[in-house]
């Protein structure tokens, strides 16, 4: 199949732009995903060497770059709001920004429209990112969430993200959303009231990432069929229930890992994602960008579990057919 298998580098971010390049050669990957970790998106916004610099690195070991990301810095954009600001967002900023939620926004919504230059500059037309949510607090409605609180909240995303967007369309750049908690859009309805909200302006699309929506109970391959036209790159990424009756969805404070809580994020192929429903659906729509697998399993070596899941992946990347299966009984 002609989609890429590419390696989404955030949770790799420890290593170094040339090791993590020639450690995904050495598992097998076509291309990387890199993010904020592994691209410094304002030297890329504005350094041509720099650029040349990363390109070759990527050269070097025969891997490619089809989408970049900046997940950190844009869930730093609406999270620091009055009222909304959270101090975890200090270890996503710099550090003198530390406690100064009006900085750290400032910083987030200048890096974001930084992104959409380091994008064009690098030659990819996606940037994956989250966009954080005022309202992510309210889900549950005790005290009672009115539908007021809701709309304000949609709204003050539009006002901070739209002068942002007009950036990345300068750009010729789209935004690809990961649909997860704790975004403005976690599950089905509320992507869909997202991208209404926005009217449906072309700029935002949808990062498809499955091991967010299964243990939701939404069905992935529903999801990639009914957002068709809004999905712009895609996670490999899989998650494994573990409701034993004790365990619930909510995870109960636990860590990652840990058999109490009821999913876990798993390498891909070990968990409850029905993957060949979701290549065939994304076959469907002609989805034809990569499978950037999102490494993320608590519970297994990373070396061991990347190289497996990448050949996990290249074995399940099948394309559709071109012919009926019962063309070749036909009478003539």
């Amino acid at each position: 199949m002609a989609r890429p298998v590419t390696l989404f580098t955030i949770q790799w971010g420890d290593l170094p732009l040339e090791e993590i390049c020639r450690l995904g050669q050495q598992m097998g990957y076509e291309g990387l995903e890199l993010s904020a970790a592994h691209l410094d998106m304002k030297k890329a916004a504005e350094d041509p060497a720099y650029v040349a610099y990363v390109k070759d690195t990527l050269k070097k070991y025969n891997l490619g770059c089809w989408a970049i990301s900046n997940h950190l810095a844009g869930q730093c954009v609406v999270d620091t709001l009055e009222g909304a600001y959270d101090p975890r967002l200090d270890g996503f900023a710099p550090g003198e920004l530390a406690g100064k939620p009006e900085e750290i926004q400032k910083w987030a919504i200048e890096s974001m429209k930084q992104t959409a230059h380091a994008a064009k500059a690098m030659g990819v037309d996606v940037v994956t990112f989250f966009m954080g949510s005022p309202i992510w607090k309210f889900w549950y409605s005790f005290p009672q969430t009115s539908e007021q609180m809701v709309e304000e909240g949609y709204q003050k995303v539009k006002e901070l993200w739209s002068p942002i967007m007009d950036e990345f369309d300068k750009c010729g750049v789209k935004l690809a959303l990961e649909i997860h908690p704790t975004e403005i859009a976690f599950d089905y309805w509320s992507t869909k009231k997202l991208l209404e909200v926005f009217e449906y302006r072309p700029t935002l699309g949808i990062n498809f990432d499955p091991s967010h929506l299964i243990w939701q109970g939404i069905d992935p391959a529903v999801f990639i069929l009914d957002f068709a036209d809004r999905i712009y790159h895609v996670h490999v990424k899989d998650a494994k229930l573990n409701l034993n009756g004790r365990n619930g969805i909510l995870g109960s404070h636990i860590t990652f890992g840990n058999q109490r809580r009821g999913w876990n994020f798993v390498s891909p192929g070990h968990g409850d994602v029905d993957f060949d429903n979701i290549i065939r659906a994304l076959n469907q729509i002609g989805y034809a960008g990569p499978l950037s697998i999102e490494w993320e399993d608590s519970g297994m070596e990373r070396v061991f579990g990347g190289t497996e899941a990448c050949e996990f992946t290249k074995k399940i990347n099948f394309s559709a057919s071109d012919v009926a299966f019962d063309d070749a009984i036909k009478t003539k």
